[in-house]
């Protein structure tokens, strides 16, 4: 239970990603903050944290797309109000619907997906980082891509967004550094059997992929006591090794 007593959000926790680190976490004793747009599959992985006698979680439904700044700013105040503080926010949603070429790509996607990959991301961050403050020691982790530093082609806003992201995580370690209470890493999961993976990929045959749950020691690393003082950092879950 080496994170008792910690509070964890972890957005596109109803996703496959998001919903495997939110029982992981659980499991080893935080509270989590289950936010997504998605009612249903948040009450799948509220369900599954309960039947494993972790943590009664709580379900947020938040469309971080859609939301306006009250609406997150709302979401801080109520943490802040419910908890004094919070120890962890992981960034999990993610939007990716085709590999698209540049010539093509329409403009509502190209909006939709920075808003969900790298707009939520900043206003969340933004109005979180009070609420983060107020912990002893407190982590936040992006997610990224193993493919962001090469460009490929078609890869499109998604790909925008990660390179974005990627920099923006750098930039905020940076500026937090000197405190040395909220430490920025960036979690890069590699290929792994997601629904995202099979829904992008499906002629890939999945039963080569790790399962999601193989990166259950990344996630306890970067939200645990071990990755106290690491900052700024992207761990690659392909070669990250306790």
């Amino acid at each position: 239970m080496t994170l008792k007593n910690h509070v964890i959000l972890i957005t596109g926790a109803g996703g496959g990603l998001g919903g495997a680190a939110a029982l992981t976490l659980a499991k080893n004793g935080a509270h989590i903050i289950l936010l997504d747009k998605n009612i249903a599959k948040l009450e799948v992985v509220y369900d599954a944290i309960v039947a494993a006698n972790a943590p009664e979680p709580i379900i947020y439904p938040f469309d971080l797309a859609g939301a306006n700044e009250n609406e997150y700013q709302e979401l801080a105040d109520r943490i802040d109000e419910k908890y004094g503080s919070l120890q962890g926010v992981l960034h999990s949603a993610v939007e990716l619907s085709s590999f698209t070429p540049i010539a093509l790509l329409g403009t509502k996607d190209w909006g939709h997906t920075l808003n969900v990959n790298l707009n939520a991301p900043f206003l969340l961050c933004r109005v979180l980082l009070p609420v983060l403050q107020k912990s002893e020691h407190a982590s936040i982790v992006f997610t990224s891509d193993s493919s962001a530093r090469t460009a490929p082609a078609y890869s499109g806003a998604y790909g925008v967004s990660k390179i974005a992201l990627e920099g923006f995580a750098k930039i905020l370690a940076e500026e937090l550094e000197s405190a040395n209470k909220i430490r920025v890493n960036t979690l890069i999961p590699g290929p792994v059997d997601s629904p995202l993976r099979k829904r992008v990929y499906p002629a890939e045959d999945k039963s080569k992929l790790p399962p999601m749950e193989s990166l259950a020691s990344a996630y306890l690393y970067l939200f645990g006591p071990q990755s106290i003082g690491i900052s700024g950092q992207a761990i690659d879950a392909r070669t990250f090794h306790l």
